[in-house]
Parts: C-alpha cells; structure tokens; sequence
C-alpha cells in the first residue's frame, strides 16, 4: 500500500477506529502549530477550547471524535472538550494542554466520555506511520461522507500530508469539515499560521455544498520541522495546493452529489470581488439544480453573478461551459453564441466547469461545488433519527 499522506511526513503517527457511527482519531506529531476555525457565533466546545490551546502555538497531539458534535452543550460540554484533551494526553504522555482536539456529528447532544475513554486507549496502543493506521483515521472521522479524504503534496526538501472530512453542511468560512494537515517543514508558528489562513481564503473558503456554516469547522495544521526551514513562499504555494485538493474532494463528496461544479470568475476589480461571484454561482440552488438535471441553462449562472453584489456590465460579459477536456462558448462580450447540445454533452460527466469573465478587470479566483439532487434531501430530512 502506498503511502497516502500523513504517513509520508516525517514525525507522524496515527491511528483510529469507527464502530457504528462513532468514531475516534489520534494523531501523535510535535510542532508548530496553527488553525483556522467556524466563524459561526453558535461555535461549539472543541473550537471554543482550540481557539485558547492554539495560542501557545505547538501541539503534541489531536483527538477527534464523530457522531456527537459536543455543539451547543455549554459548560458541560467545554468541560467534556477539556476531558478530551485529558484522556488523550494521558494515553500519549503528552501534556493535555498541548493536544488539539475537534468533533463532528449531531449537533445539541453529549458526547459519551466512557466510549471515548475506551477508544482512545485502545487507539493508542496502535499508533503507526503506516497507510493502514492513517486511512482508519479518516475514517473515524467520517459522517455522511462516502470517501476518504487524503492530500499529499511533496517537494524537494519537505512534505505536506493531510487528511479530512467533509460533505453536508458546507458553506464558507468554512463548512462541516475537520482537517488535519501536516508537514515535516521547519516553518514558526507565525509564518504557519499566515500561510494557513492564506490558504483557508482560497481554498476551504470557496467551497459551497448546500450553503451552511458549521459549528464545528476546523483546519489544523501543524510543522515537525524534521526536514529543516524552508522557503516561506514555497511552502505557502505547497500548503494552498494541499488544501485545494482537499477542498475539490470535499466539494465533490458533497451530500448526495452526482457532479463536481467548478466556476472559475476572471475579469474581476479584485480577487476577493472574483470570489464572491463565484461562490454565489456556486451556491445557487437554480444553477445546482440545473448541473444535476444537464440542463445547459447557462442564464442561471449570469443571472447569479449578476446579485452577487459585484459591479460588471453583464453586456460585457462573457461565458463558458467545460467538463475538464472540452470547452465551449455560451456567452462573448454579451453576445448569445451557446450551441445547446455541445453545452449539454459537456454536462454528461462528473465534472462540470462554467469560465466567467466579467469584463471589469484583471482578477480571478475559482470555487467549488456540487450538484443538487434528491438524495441531498433523503440524508438531510432523517439526519437524527
């Protein structure tokens, strides 16, 4: 078995274990450290808890736990957060206030502390740099997802590996998604946590599913330093490719998905005015809906740029369609020039790109999504029960 990711970066073990829909992750690596997390007011323990053990910048070890989001629980559920910490540290001998720890599950329910005390002493007895511990891992931390996620970028003189979860509940800033991204770099904590957030911006920030804010989001990553300090833009380039592939897989594992959308928005006064469009096209049910249905009825797409809040001529604007191999005009500085039934075949696929260029300057940026479908609303009308 080849290596995947994690098992790839120098000073990484891990391991973990599903039984039902519970499951428990640990990730034993010494580092630098930073993240990035939900900007949802209705943030849940874990966050509330990482956003103060991030601050000293290291971390020794992460737990992560699924089938309870431990998410508007209060104190009781701060406190289960912190036991967490406690349980794996105990089981790692490392300190507990140097252990991450996340969840992901149901939100308003508490998390069953003597399940996880088992599982994660018998986790830990486990922990290798092996393919086979990293893909339990990830799938410890599994919900709705149907695959694994995994990331590897390698360069000359260090390694990025990381691996995620992530497919409802999948809206900017971020969605319901946990990473785990690690490198053998020598990189500080500042320039870690610059880059990171970076990469977030273009990368998990731009990925739309069903338009839902999480409580529960969380990237982090953390730096061994085994292979020595590298060169801070090299590595910031490295660390946004891993978080990009991550992302596409989220965006195309999004609940009850048939395509990956992409829509990549040029001609923008400023990339963050190139993203926003993108994301409203991305998010829009009528564009989904009509990707699902290979529906050529490109309209959709200018007609959401066009409330996306942007300022553009739409007479200026130009459009067009793609599966990844073949591209074809819709739209050319205004003027109609779609051929339908090329437009439909390149909907046939698993892949579906749109190209807009709004004629208002040099910018750009790309988002992710999916399609609509009925089986988003089968997994999503019986989530609980």
């Amino acid at each position: 078995m080849a290596y995947k990711s994690l098992c790839a970066v120098k000073g990484v073990t891990a391991n973990g274990v599903k039984e039902g829909k519970f499951g428990l992750a640990l990730i034993r690596a010494s580092g630098t450290a930073a993240g990035v997390f939900t900007t949802n007011l209705a943030k849940a323990a874990p966050i509330e808890l990482m956003r103060k053990q991030i601050k000293g910048g290291k971390l020794d070890a992460v737990i992560a736990n699924s089938g309870c989001a431990n998410a508007y629980t209060g104190q009781r559920g701060y406190e289960d957060a912190v036991t967490m910490t406690e349980y794996a540290g105990s089981a790692l001998g490392v300190d507990s206030s140097a252990v991450g720890v996340a969840s992901t599950g149901v939100i308003g329910r508490y998390l069953d502390l003597p399940l996880i005390r088992r599982q994660c002493a018998d986790v830990a007895l486990k922990l290798t740099a092996t393919p086979a511990a990293e893909d339990r891992a990830v799938r410890a931390i599994m919900t709705t997802d149907l695959r694994p996620k995994h990331a590897l970028v390698k360069k000359e003189g260090f390694t990025i590996g990381a691996i995620a979860k992530g497919s409802g509940m999948i809206a900017p800033n971020m969605g319901t998604m946990l990473a785990f991204i690690y490198t053998d770099a020598g990189i500080e904590a500042k320039p870690l946590r610059e880059a990171l957030k970076a990469a977030a911006k273009r990368t998990f920030n731009r990925v739309v599913v069903d338009g839902d804010t999480s409580t529960n989001d969380i990237a982090l990553c953390v730096a061994t330093g085994e292979s020595g300090k590298v060169n801070a833009g090299e590595f910031s380039a490295a660390l946004e490719a891993c978080c990009r592939s991550l992302a596409q897989q989220i965006a195309a594992d999004g609940e009850g998905a048939s395509k990956l959308l992409e829509v990549t928005v040029r001609g923008a006064p400023k990339e963050e005015a190139a993203a926003k469009v993108a994301r409203v096209v991305i998010e829009s049910p009528l564009v989904k809906t009509a990707v699902y249905g290979e529906d050529p009825n490109w309209g959709r797409v200018i007609a959401a740029a066009g409330r996306a809040g942007v300022r553009f001529d739409p007479n200026a604007a130009s459009l067009w369609i793609s599966d990844g191999n073949n591209k074809y005009p819709l739209v050319n500085s205004g003027k109609i020039i779609a051929d339908l039934s090329k437009a439909k075949a390149a909907m046939h696929g698993d892949k579906v790109i749109f190209v807009l260029d709004l004629g208002a300057g040099k910018e750009e940026a790309t988002a992710w999504g999916c399609d609509l479908t009925e089986k988003y609303v089968e997994i999503n009308g019986k989530y609980t029960t």
